[in-house]
C-alpha cells in the first residue's frame, strides 16, 4: 500500500516540474521531498522522474501513475467528503411512514423544508396505520413513525411530540344530521359508524371511544376500514357516519360534510416514535428541521 501522502507529493512534483517549487508548494524543504520520490520509486520498483539540473521530467511509469494518483486523490477526498455529509446528516436516507392524517396538518411544510435544507438525502414516504409502524420500526423498515400515541411501552422506542389535531364528525352530505351546524356527540347515539380495527391505531381508536361514552352510548359499528381515507370514502357513499381527525375535513368535502366534536378533549397529539438504538445522523436532521419548520 502507498501512503497518500507520498501520492500528493509525487503530483506536486510532477505539476510543478521542480523540485524546489513543489517543495514550497507542499511548504516543506525540498531534501526530505527528494527522499520522498525515491523512497516511492522504491516502492513502486521502478524509476518515476527524470532528474534534471533544475527541471525534472515523467517517465513513462511515472506518467501512468500521475493519471492514476490523481484519480486516487479525487477518491479520497470524495470519500472524505461523503462521510463527513453522512455524518453531519446532509446524505443518506431516511424512510418515513405516516398515519393518513399527518398528510393535512405540519407533516407536508416539514417534507418540503427537509428536501430544501437536504437535497442530497433521499427522502421515501410511506402511509400506515399507528400499528403497521410500529412493527415496521422494529423490523427497520423505516426509520420514523408519524404515529398517534399511545403505544406500547418498549425501551427500544422513543416518542417526541410532533403536532396536534382534534376530532370531527363525518356524515354524508344526504344525512339528516348534516343540516346541524352545532351537532353533539349525544346526536349520533342512534347512527351506524364506520370505523377502522382498534388493533390497526388504539389511541386514536380510544379518543374516539372515550367521547361517545362521555356522550352516554357506544358506538354501532357497521363497517370496518384500514385507513382513514378508506372510512371517509365509505362515509361519502352512505355507508355510516365517522368521526376523523378535523385535519381530513377537506377531503371528499362535496359529498362529506364535516362537524366539529364540541368536547373540551377533543385534541389529541401525533408524535414522532424512532428507535433509540439506531443513530441516523439524517433522520435526527428531519427531526430537527420539524421543530424549527
Amino acid at each position: 500500500m502507498i501512503d497518500l501522502r507520498l501520492l500528493r507529493q509525487f503530483v506536486a512534483v510532477a505539476e510543478e516540474q521542480h523540485f524546489h517549487r513543489a517543495a514550497a508548494r507542499l511548504h516543506m524543504s525540498q531534501p526530505p521531498l527528494t527522499a520522498a520520490i525515491r523512497r516511492l520509486e522504491e516502492q513502486v520498483g521502478a524509476l518515476l522522474v527524470m532528474r534534471g539540473h533544475r527541471t525534472v521530467g515523467l517517465t513513462a511509469a511515472g506518467q501512468v501513475l500521475l493519471v492514476e494518483a490523481r484519480r486516487t486523490l479525487q477518491q479520497a477526498e470524495n470519500a472524505l467528503d461523503a462521510t463527513r455529509e453522512a455524518a453531519a446528516g446532509r446524505s443518506g436516507r431516511v424512510r418515513v411512514a405516516y398515519v393518513g392524517s399527518a398528510l393535512y396538518g405540519r407533516l407536508p411544510q416539514v417534507i418540503r423544508a427537509f428536501r430544501r435544507s437536504h437535497p442530497q438525502v433521499r427522502l421515501e414516504l410511506r402511509e400506515a396505520t399507528s400499528r403497521q409502524q410500529q412493527h415496521m420500526l422494529a423490523k427497520g423498515d423505516v426509520d420514523l413513525g408519524v404515529l398517534i400515541p399511545p403505544i406500547p411501552t418498549s425501551p427500544a422506542m422513543q416518542l417526541q411530540d410532533f403536532d396536534v389535531d382534534a376530532l370531527a364528525i363525518a356524515l354524508p352530505h344526504a344525512h339528516p344530521l348534516a343540516s346541524i351546524v352545532s351537532l353533539r356527540m349525544e346526536d349520533l347515539a342512534a347512527e351506524e359508524f364506520v370505523s377502522w380495527p382498534a388493533m390497526e391505531g388504539e389511541g386514536f381508536h380510544s379518543h374516539v371511544k372515550r367521547q361517545c361514552v362521555a356522550a352516554g352510548f357506544m358506538p354501532k359499528v357497521v363497517q370496518e376500514a384500514h385507513g382513514m381515507h378508506a372510512v371517509l370514502s365509505l362515509v361519502a357513499v352512505e355507508t355510516g357516519i365517522a368521526i376523523v381527525p378535523a385535519s381530513m375535513a377537506g377531503f371528499r368535502d362535496t359529498e362529506v360534510c364535516y362537524r366539529p366534536v364540541q368536547s373540551e378533549d377533543a385534541r389529541f397529539s401525533l408524535s414522532f416514535c424512532l428507535r433509540t438504538d439506531v443513530d441516523n445522523p439524517a433522520v435526527h436532521a428531519f427531526v430537527g428541521t420539524a421543530r424549527g419548520a
